[in-house]
């Protein structure tokens, strides 16, 4: 499951940095990349993912 994280976090970024270049995806990927981001500190807080 902690594979999987990183896997969508990877995805959300690298469609968010295209998603900047060539200013395509709106809000979308933004608000995507912010749910990751939320996950991803959330599960180092509590202690479920060891860096």
């Amino acid at each position: 499951m902690g594979n999987l994280l990183w896997t969508i976090i990877v995805v959300l970024v690298a469609l968010w940095l295209i998603g900047l270049v060539l200013e395509i995806g709106g809000a979308l990927i933004h608000f995507l990349l912010i749910i990751a981001g939320i996950i991803f500190v959330y599960q180092l807080i509590t202690g479920k993912r060891k860096l």
